[in-house]
């Protein structure tokens, strides 16, 4: 039988009244930040309908509590469409985030650089994406309007304009002056993997203005996005493509 959001939610006010405002989802290289929230941890292999990561370095735990004095929920680890699981799949924990009460997401994710003007180790804000994945048809909001998951928030016809916040955003651009840390800005390149894209391929999403590519995060904005949750993204560079 199917997990949905609700037996998710249900768990985990068994273990916990919290409420978070805030949900942040923890990429590759950032989920040492998990370690700072003041709370409980959950497996997600103990919440009904999260799945496996099979990923290093991704650890699969849920946090509930305050992080420098915000309410949250974080996901330190994601899933992924390449290790076999489909768009539902990597969308559910953050459906349950939004189900748990957030109102702001925070998404986090390793990418390669396309951009001649990146260097690895830069850090850029998303403004912007394009999704290959969608326009195959895997698209998490794909099916009927209230799938086998339970999932009841929002329309599926959901528009993308805007869809990374700009308010937010304006607040991470100055979090970073004010740390000394520079962040650059620019559109990311969704696709699925697990391989690395071709001369050519990497040729056409710069063409369309992709300045980082990746293969995570546009699925969690479409749910978010779906449920009317504002969303910001951040990507580093790791490698150039």
């Amino acid at each position: 039988m199917t997990s949905t959001v609700q037996d998710a939610v249900t768990f985990l006010a068994g273990k916990s009244d919290f409420t978070p405002t805030v949900g942040i989802v923890l990429g590759s290289g950032f989920g040492a930040l998990a370690d700072l929230v003041e709370g409980i941890s959950v497996p997600y292999s103990d919440i009904p309908g999260f799945k496996k990561s099979t990923v290093p370095n991704h650890r699969g735990v849920l946090h509930l509590g305050t992080l420098f004095g915000h309410d949250v929920a974080v996901l330190q680890g994601r899933i992924h469409m390449y290790e076999d699981y489909s768009a539902a799949d990597v969308a559910f924990p953050t459906k349950v985030l939004c189900a748990l009460g957030i109102d702001q997401l925070i998404l986090t994710n390793a990418a390669g650089g396309i951009n001649t003007g990146l260097n690895v180790g830069d850090f850029v804000a998303i403004e912007d994406h394009l999704s290959i994945a969608n326009m195959a048809g895997l698209n998490p909001l794909r099916g009927p309007m209230h799938g086998s998951d339970g999932d009841t928030a929002g329309d599926r016809f959901v528009s993308m304009n805007g869809a990374y916040d700009t308010e937010m955003l304006e607040g991470l651009m100055k979090t970073g002056e004010g740390l000394d840390i520079e962040i650059k800005r620019g559109g990311y390149g969704f696709v699925v993997g697990p391989s690395f894209e071709t001369p050519l391929e990497i040729r056409l999403l710069a063409s369309v203005g992709c300045d980082l590519v990746g293969m995570s995060t546009v699925p969690e904005v479409l749910v978010a996005r779906r449920a009317g949750i504002r969303v910001v993204a951040l990507s580093a560079v790791t490698n150039m493509s």
